[in-house]
């Protein structure tokens, strides 16, 4: 959802997160495979063209194998966080070469790691993927505290240090989650940043919102209609009430803790302003003039604008975002 007004609370201009492909993943996740049918007919047939090619005199060209991209499967994991807390990560496997970056997923709030499904697979057959689910989401632990803007960034912080080096994506709450950990612990490992549809302090602010107060007086109804709204496209019905029996597992006051960071806009802007690596700022309309705005203030910044999806643009359009996404992080 659209975070972020002036002075110490917040605005809703557009919910938060989304779902993964497949909600079964978050069950049983080393069962899960990537689809690699697509890619198997383009390896065989360019393997036939390869046989019947001619050269220009004529003579037969010798067959050249076609490697197939690796099958990609997801595991679980977990680690400990500092204040000991049980943290959820799923992990593509078998992953990319050393020496390329992790694409590190955030996701917003509420959401879990498994909304990055289309990501974690797809991506995964070229570099190590891996998504967190961040205290009180998806599988990890639900713990009565820490519900913090600084407490959330070191879990950040200890996520990204399993790591040697990560390309750092965060969605809506995880695009503040993310910057503030940068602004916090710093972006020695951090190659480049993804921020994905949320307000980043720039102009104009997004319009005023009631979601805490409806929150407050009808949690259920509040929240599914949230989670229905985050989709442009049609999504299962399974998948979007697995979505909100999720997002009720936070308590009600852990949930508006997470909607209420005591933060001035401006701290945000000037995160995005001072971080002097590679940015890519990917929204929906209603932040296109905030990322117009951002790629004026801090040249560089590369813009992306889905204009036919909703909140969860990578739900929506996985295979442009994924292209995006493979664009980005080859031209580092």
């Amino acid at each position: 959802m659209p975070w972020l007004r002036a002075g110490r609370r917040w605005r809703r201009a557009c919910p938060s997160p989304p779902t993964g492909r497949r909600s079964a993943e978050v069950r049983e996740h080393g069962n899960c495979t990537r689809r690699g049918g697509g890619w198997r007919r383009i390896a065989r047939l360019l393997g036939a063209a390869l046989l019947a090619g001619w050269g220009a005199a004529g003579t037969l060209h010798a067959a050249i194998p076609v490697k197939a991209p690796p099958k990609v499967t997801l595991q679980s994991r977990y680690f400990d966080s500092s204040d000991g807390v049980r943290l959820h990560v799923i992990e593509s496997v078998p992953g990319a070469a050393a020496g390329t970056p992790v694409l590190a997923f955030v996701p917003g709030w509420s959401m879990p790691a498994s909304i990055w499904d289309a990501q974690l697979r797809a991506l995964g057959a070229s570099h190590r993927t891996a998504a967190l689910d961040p205290r009180g989401q998806g599988r990890s632990a639900l713990p009565a505290e820490g519900y913090t803007i600084e407490r959330r960034a070191r879990d950040i912080a200890e996520f990204v240090d399993r790591y040697p080096r990560v390309v750092l994506i965060g969605w809506s709450l995880g695009v503040l989650e993310a910057l503030h950990y940068v602004h916090a612990h710093g972006d020695a490992k951090v190659e480049a940043l993804v921020l994905v549809d949320s307000s980043v302090g720039e102009q104009p602010p997004p319009p005023e919102g009631d979601f805490r107060e409806r929150l407050r007086a009808d949690r259920v109804q509040t929240l599914s209609s949230f989670v229905h709204a985050i989709f442009r496209s049609k999504r299962p019905p399974d998948e979007l009430s697995k979505l909100v029996e999720g997002a009720l597992r936070l308590p009600l006051q852990a949930s508006i803790d997470l909607l209420s960071y005591p933060k001035p806009r401006e701290h945000w802007r000037d995160i995005a302003w001072s971080f002097r690596k590679p940015l890519l700022y990917v929204v929906t309309p209603q932040f296109a003039a905030q990322a117009a705005n951002l790629q004026r203030n801090r040249p560089g910044t590369r813009v992306e604008v889905f204009s036919r999806a909703g909140h969860a643009l990578f739900v929506d359009e996985p295979q442009r975002f994924n292209r995006l996404l493979e664009a980005f992080v080859r031209g580092l």
